[in-house]
């Protein structure tokens, strides 16, 4: 006969399941806009790459006009809701309403990236065939850029997991004489820096694991993503008639590419690192 009768314990705190739970990208494109509605006009302005002239013969300067666009983003609704019955968080372990309330935020976190990657997909410059990643793609990248002058002011690159494992191999990218990472801080697959690009390792990019995986390498200036501060939502309630908790999180926002030349898409062959 047993000289115990054992108890099964259980850990009042959650442990958080492996996703993303916060957006990786905004801080890499525009955000400012003018909000009409349901719309956002962003404005780019340029010379129009104008070159300065002589006085003319009548001994007058000629006029030139400057090159202005006005780009407009679309904002969408977007909603995460979650609800749970009095029974079921009275029957949970762990706080129920907190799990709730941060898996909704979860949720729009990664529809902020979502929305992000998906315009960056309409780029149309690119390097060529799938690769694995080493110095000369993201040369390749940087030299389009550099050749269209949008490598003036912050440029970013997001990459696989996969094509960080390639990149963490080479002299270049390894050493702490090349690489800067005071600009993003995080665990080490979260963003660096290096030759003045910033580097951000991203878990959800289209393709991730497989041989065309879609890394993207751009300018601030050419991808704007704005979300409409107002009506942003993060709030929590209790129906009584119906005796169930909810949780919700709620954002009007949108992504449009303003500035072709300033985006490169690279195609990554990644299928050597995925699980087997």
């Amino acid at each position: 006969m047993a000289d115990s009768a054992a108890q099964a314990v259980y850990r009042a705190e959650y442990v958080a399941g492996y996703e993303q739970k916060k957006n990786l990208l905004r801080g890499t494109v525009t955000t400012d806009a003018d909000i009409r509605g349901t719309t956002a006009v962003v404005l780019v302005a340029d010379s129009g790459a104008d070159v300065p002239s002589t006085r003319g013969l009548n001994g007058l300067i000629t006029a030139q006009d400057d090159n202005l666009n006005q780009n407009t983003v679309a904002l969408v609704e977007w909603n995460d809701l979650r609800k749970a019955t009095n029974f079921n968080i009275f029957t949970s372990q762990g706080n129920r309403k907190r799990i709730m309330q941060d898996n909704s935020l979860a949720v729009m976190h990664r529809r902020i990236d979502l929305d992000i990657l998906t315009e960056l997909a309409n780029c149309t410059q690119h390097t060529g065939a799938a690769k694995k990643a080493s110095l000369d793609v993201f040369m390749h990248a940087l030299a389009i850029l550099g050749n269209a002058s949008a490598t003036d002011g912050e440029v970013s690159c997001v990459i696989s997991p996969g094509a960080h494992a390639y990149l963490m191999q080479t002299t270049e990218f390894a050493s702490a004489d090349f690489v800067d990472r005071k600009k993003f801080t995080g665990g080490v697959m979260n963003a660096y820096n290096w030759a003045g690009i910033n580097f951000i390792v991203h878990p959800n990019i289209v393709g991730k694991g497989t041989a065309s995986e879609k890394l993207y390498m751009y300018n601030k200036n050419a991808v704007s993503h704005i979300c409409d501060k107002d009506s942003i939502a993060v709030e929590t309630g209790y129906m009584a008639e119906q005796g169930y908790s909810w949780a919700r999180t709620q954002a009007f926002m949108g992504s449009k590419i303003i500035q072709n030349t300033g985006i490169v898409q690279i195609i990554h062959d990644g299928s050597a690192y995925a699980a087997l």
